[in-house]
Order: C-alpha cells, then structure tokens, then sequence
C-alpha cells in the first residue's frame, strides 16, 4: 500500500469528500475549505459518484463514508484506484466494528476515522495520508478481538522488542518521522524496521500491521 512515508507534492492537498447525508458533506466541505492548505476538489454521495469525482480530480485523498446508498466506501476505495492510481482513502465511520478495519484493509485503504472526533483531528487524518503514511483510528482498534486461538507460534519471539515499540507508536497514529523522534533513530530506521514488521507479520501494510499487533496481543505491554 506504499506505507513509507511519501514527498507531499507542492501546493495545497486536494481532497475530494463523499457522503450521503446533505448536512454533513456540507459542513465537512465547508471546514476544509477553510484550511489554507486543503483543497476540495470534488464531493459525491454514492460510490458511483465518488468514482466519478476522483477520475476528474484526481485528488491526493478521498474522505470516504463507509455506509452509502450503493455500496461501501471500501468499494469505492477500490474503483477510485482503479482511475485515479495515487489517490488514498480514508474512511469515515460512525461504527467501531473490527468488520469495517477488516474492508479498508482488504480494500488497500491509507486509514479509518470514526465521526465522534473533533475536525481538528480530521484534518490532522488527512495530513497523515496524503503523507503517504497510515491513521488508524484507536477506537476502531480497540474494537479488534484478540485471537481466541494460541499466537502464531514463535510470533513474540520473531517481533524484536524495537519492532514491538515502533507497532505500538504506530498503533496510536505516529508517523515514521515521529516515530523516530521517540526513538530516537533516524527516519530510515524506523523505514528499517517497519519492512522488517511487514515481512515478519506477513502483511502487505501498516494498517494490515496494526491490525495483526492487536490480534495477536503484541500491543500489550
């Protein structure tokens, strides 16, 4: 999902927003079109017209409703990238069901926000993204059952105990840069370990990542 944290182009994010209620859509346009370095380039209230905004604008992110009249704003994620290739998505929701973490990571999402949080942390989301990097709302991760069955064997072992703290500060939303302020190391350190993370985990992003942490209780203390 190209995870690593990517160069932000010049000039202004450009976001287009899909949802189906008229109010909201609204006031989530009309607050990012106050943000001096967010452009909204497009809004729809269906996958289809989600699809439809993306290929025209080609935006850098899309804010996704996961529930809409035609579908789930995971389809969508995947017919946006199906036309507009750079385009991530991050997902809105006003669920905190594991099921709706599971869709945007088996739909190559870049993260999933919960409507209970305040703009200012939206706004922060779409930074993240469009940054290349992954949010995962704690929320929603809170929401993933630990596995019922034994850990992976050998999975405690074969995580060092580096890698289990960059999978914990990349559980609460920490960037790689951020990361390695933490830490201490250099941002191609932390890139370092988090390959290592993906290949040892057996997944294919740092949501998937985060994911299969909490699962297997490598998130704990």
């Amino acid at each position: 999902m190209g995870d690593d944290a990517a160069e932000r182009t010049a000039g202004p994010i450009r976001v287009v927003v899909v949802d189906d209620h008229e109010m909201v859509l609204e006031g989530i346009r009309r607050l990012l079109e106050g943000e001096p370095d967010i452009e909204v380039v497009g809004t729809a209230s269906t996958v289809a017209g989600a699809v439809a905004v993306a290929e025209a604008g080609h935006p850098a992110v899309a804010l996704v409703d996961y529930q809409l009249p035609d579908g789930r704003g995971t389809d969508a994620a995947t017919s946006i990238r199906a036309v507009s290739a750079t385009t991530r998505t991050l997902i809105i929701t006003g669920s905190t069901e594991e099921s709706v973490l599971v869709a945007a990571i088996e739909a190559g999402c870049s993260g999933v926000l919960t409507k209970n949080k305040a703009f200012a942390e939206l706004v922060g989301a779409i930074h993240v993204v469009a940054a290349g990097e992954t949010y995962v709302d704690p929320h929603v991760l809170a929401a993933v059952r630990p596995s019922p069955a034994p850990r992976s064997p050998g999975l405690e072992t074969i995580v060092s105990k580096r890698e289990r703290e960059v999978l914990v500060l990349m559980a609460q939303g920490r960037t790689n840069q951020a990361i390695g302020t933490d830490l201490f190391v250099s941002l191609n350190t932390v890139r370092n370990h988090v390959q290592s993370i993906l290949r040892k985990l057996e997944v294919h992003s740092k949501l998937e990542a985060v994911f299969v942490a909490r699962r297997e209780g490598l998130l704990e203390p």
